[in-house]
C-alpha cells in the first residue's frame, strides 16, 4: 500500500467562482501511478467548498442561482453583526457543500461518472489564494 500527499493551489476571482480541478487531481494520481485506491481532497478554510457537478455553463449558472436562493447574501446574519465582514452567507453556503471529497481509483482512473467533474467553489466575498490538500492511498 502506498501513500502520497500534496497540494493543488488555485487563485480565485471571488464569490461564486466555480473552478474545475479534475485535471489537477487526475495528474496527481497519474504522477504517483496508483491503479487501485482512493484520493481524498480537503480544503482548509470555511468559505470555500469541494463538490462534483457536470461542468457545463448552463448548469454552473443554475448552481450559482440555487446557492443565492438557498442562502441569500442580504439576510441579517449574527456573524456579520459580530465581525462586520459581510461573509456569513459564504460560511453558511460552504457548510452545506462541504470541505472534503473522496473519489475511488479503479484501474488507474478516477471512478467519476461520464459527466462528473471535481470542482472548487469559491464562496468568499473576495478573491483568494486557495490550497487543496490531496492524499492518495492505494496500490500501483
Amino acid at each position: 500500500m502506498n501513500f502520497f500527499e500534496g497540494e493543488i493551489e488555485i487563485s480565485t476571482g471571488g464569490e461564486l467562482e466555480v473552478i474545475d480541478i479534475t485535471h489537477s487531481v487526475v495528474d496527481f494520481v497519474n504522477k504517483h501511478k496508483i491503479k487501485e485506491g482512493i484520493v481524498n481532497l480537503f480544503l482548509p478554510g470555511s468559505t470555500g467548498a469541494l463538490t462534483t457537478i457536470e461542468y457545463e455553463a448552463g448548469l454552473i449558472a443554475d448552481f450559482k442561482e440555487i446557492l443565492k436562493n438557498l442562502v441569500p447574501k442580504e439576510e441579517k446574519y449574527s456573524h456579520n453583526l459580530a465581525w462586520q465582514d459581510g461573509n456569513a452567507h459564504s460560511h453558511l453556503r460552504a457548510s452545506f457543500l462541504g470541505s472534503s471529497l473522496s473519489i475511488p481509483i479503479r484501474k488507474g482512473t478516477l471512478a467519476l461518472g461520464t459527466w462528473q467533474q471535481i470542482v472548487f467553489v469559491e464562496l468568499d466575498v473576495r478573491p483568494r489564494k486557495r490550497r487543496i490538500l490531496v492524499s492518495v492511498v492505494g496500490n500501483d
